[in-house]
């Protein structure tokens, strides 16, 4: 079944790209896209999700493709996003998933949504910038410390980083999505972007900055900030994925966010890499989720 784009209106005067798969009687699952993305549908994933009886879910975070944006947002400020998008949606609970730049932003939707989230799922996701005994920057690949230590140097620093590296997203094709991510894939993230799936992310990327950097320059930022809510807080049950062959977010933030989540179900998959763990597992992900009623 093909997504349904649509336009949803916020009380603000803002709005959001959001795209729907499947039928309205299934179960909702809301999709939280990595840095850079967008709500854009993988077909990869949305097959899995409706195979699973899912009703596929997902949004371009504030800044990212038509989506209004919303300068200086932090993580937790999606929650309210969400809120009105699953409203609006006549969706009264939802699981959530959340896939690296996603992941923090699932998190969030659980600790402060907890009446609307039925459970939650992170892969690949980074811990906060402030998290005490991480080394956050350890084991990433170059490129991910050149952006991180720009957003460090300040906004201008920054905007002047991405305004380079946008550059080669706005035409990026499907063969060329591994050399473009340089040092932050591994071997089996590699072995994966090839064909349909690498064609698919590719039109993910181009998306994600069609209307320019602001949403990957808004989200670099809110990472590095405090994130607007308390992991200890969560009680909403939350299953971790995280390869160990990780260059973007390296396998010791995954461990961080385990030993910090109350009740957290970790998934540490040995020989899986930052985008690869999702390929193969994401059945397994959902399946995981749907262990909580």
């Amino acid at each position: 079944m093909e997504p349904l784009k649509r336009e949803i209106e916020l009380d603000d005067g803002r709005s959001l790209d959001v795209w729907e798969a499947g039928e309205l009687t299934d179960v909702p699952l809301l999709s939280l896209h990595g840095t850079p993305g967008a709500g854009l549908p993988n077909p990869f994933f949305v097959d899995r999700a409706l195979d699973h009886g899912m009703r596929w879910v997902s949004y371009s975070r504030p800044g990212y493709g038509d989506s209004s944006r919303s300068a200086g947002r932090a993580v937790a400020d999606c929650v309210p996003d969400v809120r009105q998008i699953i409203d609006q949606l006549g969706i009264e609970r939802t699981y959530v998933v959340g896939g690296s730049g996603g992941g923090p932003h699932a998190l969030a939707c659980a600790a402060l949504l907890p009446d609307r989230v039925i459970a939650a799922a992170t892969v690949a996701s980074p811990a906060p910038f402030d998290a005490e005994g991480l080394d956050f920057l350890a084991g990433t690949g170059p490129e991910n410390v050149e952006e991180i230590g720009a957003a460090i140097q300040g906004e201008e620093e920054l905007q002047r980083y991405l305004e380079r590296e946008v550059v080669p997203l706005v035409s990026l094709k499907g063969e060329d999505v591994a050399a473009s991510l340089g040092g932050l894939v591994s071997g089996p993230d590699k072995a994966v972007l090839t064909g349909p799936y690498a064609d698919a992310m590719a039109t993910v990327l181009r998306e994600s900055v069609r209307t320019g950097i602001w949403g990957w320059f808004d989200d670099d930022m809110a990472f590095i900030r405090d994130w607007g809510f308390d992991l200890a807080s969560l009680h909403v049950p939350v299953m971790l994925w995280h390869g160990d062959e990780d260059l973007m977010s390296p396998v010791a933030h995954g461990r961080w966010l385990a030993g910090h989540i109350p009740g957290v179900q970790p998934r540490i998959e040995p020989g899986a890499g930052h985008i690869s763990i999702a390929v193969f597992s994401y059945g397994r992900i959902l399946d995981s989720l749907l262990t909580v009623p």
